[in-house]
Parts: structure tokens; sequence; C-alpha cells
């Protein structure tokens, strides 16, 4: 019963790298406005901001250290939330250049992907007839030939590089496979206490999004894991996103909304900020009883170093 009381994390995965600024006018697609769109985020209750930048141009994804240190100082200087920097950038990143920033901010929290996978969304390129900019077209359209890149080789570069300076990993698993990844660098000692899985659902090239699918993840974290453990969260792509991550929720599992993974609110309705998906799954955890965990309880509940120990320049 005490396991079933813990508090839900809420992540806000802020903008990501797959959607286009063409796709939604709503997408923070600057820094600025990436950085406002993560406060007002953990205002509305998201204890952790995953974070990736993009160029003040023309919200091209990038890696720029300069960008990322933009972004980051802005939002650690007006919020408590928990910053989490993604190692995944971009598909078309070399892992030196996403791992750039991390490296130097060397941070609480970073995503780490566990696997190599066909992550695209190519067919949405056929849906759009005018592009805001250049690069976004060639680029949707480019990911059905492209091989979203994780080798275990990169793993482990990731794993001792950031490992050594205490930062903990929002580990992302698209698939079944990708659990016994984990498990590989567990039982190597490699990875350790406490785990923190991110299960993603709905990406094309990953597992489908269907509740099923989501027994089969948890159940087999636990064989592999202990329920006692890891830490489970739930990610639901596309319209998929509130109802996976309510089920989700009355499985023990946390949760995670944002611009990166849903671009709408409703059926054919689209977010006007990752705040608004925020309060709309804090109204329904609330409503099902459950409590939030703030962003204090989530560094004692994941072991994080503390923000005092992160220089974000």
């Amino acid at each position: 019963m005490a396991k079933s009381k813990q508090k839900i994390i809420i992540s806000c995965a802020v903008t990501g790298s797959v959607h286009t600024p063409t796709m939604s006018e709503y997408l923070p697609a600057t820094p600025s406005q990436i950085a406002d769109s993560a406060v007002e985020a953990a205002k509305a209750g998201a204890a952790i901001v995953h974070l990736h930048a993009r160029s003040a141009k023309d919200g091209r994804p990038t890696g720029d250290p300069a960008v990322f240190g933009e972004i980051c100082s802005s939002v650690a200087g007006r919020t408590s939330a928990i910053i989490n920097i993604t190692t995944g950038g971009s598909s078309n990143m070399t892992i030196e250049e996403r791992l750039a920033y991390p490296l130097q901010a060397k941070p609480e929290m970073c995503s780490l992907n566990l696997g190599s996978m066909n992550f695209s969304i190519h067919p949405v390129a056929e849906r759009i007839t005018n592009w805001r900019y250049d690069w976004e077209k060639p680029k949707i359209e480019g990911m059905k030939s492209a091989v979203f890149k994780n080798t275990f080789a990169d793993i482990e570069y990731i794993l001792a590089n950031l490992g050594e300076s205490d930062t903990r990993f929002e580990l992302e698993c698209y698939d079944v496979g990708h659990l016994y990844n984990l498990a590989h660098f567990v039982d190597r000692g490699i990875i350790k206490g406490p785990i923190f899985i991110q299960a993603v659902f709905g990406i094309l090239g990953g597992l489908g999004a269907d509740p099923e699918n989501l027994f089969i993840m948890r159940s087999t974290a636990d064989r592999l894991f202990g329920r006692d453990n890891y830490l489970f969260s739930v990610l639901g792509a596309g319209r998929h996103q509130m109802s996976l991550l309510t089920m989700g929720a009355i499985m023990g599992a946390n949760v995670r909304v944002g611009l990166e993974d849903n671009l709408f609110i409703g059926p054919g309705i689209k977010a006007t900020s990752n705040a608004e998906q925020v309060k709309k799954i804090r109204h329904i955890l609330e409503e099902l009883s459950f409590e939030i965990a703030t962003p204090l309880e989530v560094r004692e509940m994941l072991h994080l170093k503390g923000a005092e120990y992160v220089h974000f320049v």
C-alpha cells in the first residue's frame, strides 16, 4: 500500500527536435521561447523539464552549448524544477554533438536512449504543403531513411562521461528490447539505482500505443529489476498521450507530457503551451486522488545531486 501512495512525478518535454515550427505555431522555437515555456510548465506542476535547444534564427534543432547555456541559465534562475538535458539531441547529430553541452554543464539529469531504432514521423510530410523554413521538409522526409543511433558503445560513452559527475538518467525505452539493454548495464553495475524508466509508446519504429503494451513493459520491468527497485514513467505520443498516462498512473507510473511528444490538447485542438498539457494531466491525476511530487521530493526520490552542484553557463 505504501508504494501505491507514492507521489507522481510530472515531467514536461518542452520542444524536442522532431516537431518543426510549421507543425504548430505554439511550439517553442527560439531559446527565449523554450525557456519561458519551461518555466510556465514548472509553475503548472512539472517537477522535471526536459530540454532540447533550437536556433533563434529558424527554430532548427542544435547542440550548440552557447544556445543550451542561454536556455538553461534562464530556466534555472526562475524555477526550482529539475532541468533534464537531452543526450538524444537530433538523429542527424553525432554523439559528440549530442554530448557537447551535457558534458560541460554536468546537470542533475539527462535523458539516455537505450537502443538504436527507426524513429520517424515522415508520413506527416505528406500532409503539409507550405513549410515555414526550408530545412523542415528535408528533415522530416529524411527520417524515412535514417536510423536513430544509440549503440552499446554510445550508451557506454554517455554513462562513463556523465555518470562520473553524478548525473542521473531518464532511461528512455521505446520497446521491450530496450529494457533488456538496460538490464545488461544494470547487471554489469554500470547503471545503479534508483532506476527511472521512461517507457515510450506510439512512436513509428517503436512499441505501439496499445494499452496491452503498457502491461508488457511494466511486467517485463518487474521481472528484470523488481517492482521496488525502479521508478516507472509513461510517455504516450500524439493522441495517445492523456489516456495512456492516466492508465499508467493507475498502474503506479509517473507521467510525461509536453509539446515534444504531442502538439495537441484534444482531438483537432492544438495545445497553446506546455503548461496547458501539464495542467490537464495534473487535473486528471488529482481528480483520481493522486498527489503530485514537488521538485524537492523528486530530488529525494531519484537521489539527485542538487541544483547547487550544477552551473549552467
